[in-house]
């Protein structure tokens, strides 16, 4: 067994009516895996489902190739930010797991070597939730996540990064995944 694996960090959470969260989470080994746009797709569908499922609102995103920024705002008391990624995270991973078998392709770079788990997509581990309890606090995480790309000289301008709702922040087009324009209560 691996050291990190004993000591693999663990994600505090505060679910607290009334904040927004801002979610990062990481593949696995951290590979770009999210170069893949059937991967994104996956992960697009996946949002749309969890919004459904556990009634939150998106307001703004962006998938990096390793990695992925949200921005939620759930909408009920009672919430639990573990059960909105695991909505996500599992449905993207059965998806692609699936759709990597159905190809013939190698699982090698999936492979846990673990019995119950021989397979991941995200990195194990709860990732990166932080609350947001002010506006100016939310319009700094959205400008930060959205600059994310052009930080790594992907592209030149936020808007031009096509997994992310920067388009749609700028009044300018909408992006994969529609995005709810809402200001904290």
């Amino acid at each position: 067994m691996d050291i990190k694996e004993i000591y693999r960090k663990k994600c505090k959470r505060y679910n607290i009516h009334g904040h927004a969260h801002e979610l990062t989470f990481s593949c696995y080994k951290h590979q770009p895996l999210l170069k893949n746009p059937t991967y994104c797709d996956y992960l697009s569908q996946a949002i749309m489902l969890a919004k459904s499922k556990h009634n939150f609102d998106l307001w703004a995103y962006v998938f990096m190739p390793e990695h992925v920024h949200l921005i939620i705002y759930p909408k009920v008391r009672g919430y639990s930010v573990s059960s909105i990624l695991q909505t996500i995270k599992q449905s993207v991973s059965r998806k692609a797991i699936r759709h990597i078998k159905q190809q013939s392709v190698s699982l090698k770079k999936f492979a846990t070597g673990q019995k119950g788990r021989p397979y991941r997509f995200w990195q194990a581990g709860g990732g990166y939730d932080r609350n947001i309890k002010s506006d100016n606090s939310v319009v700094n995480v959205i400008r930060y996540i959205h600059n994310n790309p052009v930080r790594r000289k992907l592209v030149s301008h936020p808007f031009q990064w096509h997994y992310s709702s920067a388009l749609d922040w700028s009044g300018e087009g909408t992006g994969p995944v529609p995005i709810d324009f809402r200001v904290i209560q």
